[in-house]
């Protein structure tokens, strides 16, 4: 018989999860398999700009009672610092928007090279090879660099890697994408997907979160682990006065954010319910 406290914990999500499709270093059945362990009752997936893993995890989840949300994390920029967009419940087969995710890999691929260049200027020497081995199949980004620099010996830390190298704003930074949060949105509504900005502390910019919600944006990442209770109850606050979904998530990566758990950030399975509720 299963322990009160766990009974309790089943009617919990998370939703913000990575796996080895994007920058995570989970599979999708490894992941699949965590949630269990973890007692969760549903996970959504939000690989970056790639709904590769979709399919494999719905498989490993199918009997088992965990329900896996299908998702993406898109990638937008704006005044010259990325926004992400999550997409949850959305068609992860949609046409359209699978269109749009081979071109943003592209983008994706450029990028890196750039940032491996860069990086040679300023010091870290690093084979090409050696990042996308790394992300394998998956959708390369900063994480593998910054795997890559670890590995090769340059930092101790992917922390450290971000903070003196490949942060925003820091010397090999590349943005890179010309993707608007508008277009982001609404090609998650068209694929019948509800619209979330990621962890909106990162935008220090909280007047653009009105003109997203303005553009079509139905949500607004209120629980994140670097989110403050002061955070927390200011994005609730306005999330009631934009009239936005409040979802939140780990951002759970594996390996790749060691101090992050999956389900260190639960979210109600009430909230899970109004994000169904607002499906295109």
């Amino acid at each position: 018989m299963k322990k009160k406290n766990e009974l309790a914990s089943q009617q919990y999500a998370d939703l913000h999860t990575h796996t080895v499709e994007s920058d995570g270093t989970y599979t999708p059945a490894e992941l699949v398999e965590k949630a269990l362990s973890r007692h969760l009752c549903a996970i959504a997936i939000v690989d970056h700009d790639t709904v590769g893993a979709i399919p494999a995890a719905l498989k490993s989840a199918h009997g088992t009672g965990l329900e896996v949300i299908p998702g993406v994390e898109l990638t937008a920029q704006y005044a010259g610092q990325e926004v992400h967009i999550l997409g949850y419940f959305l068609d992860y087969r949609n046409k359209k928007l699978l269109r749009k995710l081979e071109q943003v890999q592209q983008t994706r691929i450029e990028r890196a090279h750039k940032m491996i260049e860069n990086l040679k200027k300023i010091g870290p020497q690093l084979d090409p090879r050696k990042v996308f081995d790394i992300s394998g199949k998956g959708s390369v980004g900063r994480m593998h660099i910054a795997r890559a620099l670890v590995s090769a010996g340059w930092v101790d830390t992917t922390q450290e890697a971000f903070r003196k190298y490949i942060g925003d704003k820091s010397p090999a930074y590349v943005l890179g994408f010309s993707f608007s949060p508008d277009e982001a949105i609404k090609l998650i509504r068209d694929a019948g997907g509800v619209a979330v900005l990621a962890h909106p502390y990162l935008l220090r910019n909280d007047l653009f979160i009105t003109e997203l919600a303005q553009q079509g944006l139905q949500g607004l990442e209120v629980y994140y682990p670097e989110h403050s209770q002061g955070m927390v109850n200011f994005y609730l606050d306005l999330a009631r006065k934009l009239d936005l979904l409040v979802t939140g998530g780990s951002d759970f990566h594996g390996s790749a954010k060691p101090k992050i758990a999956l389900g260190a950030v639960k979210i109600p399975l009430e909230l899970v319910e109004r994000l169904r509720q607002a499906k295109t």
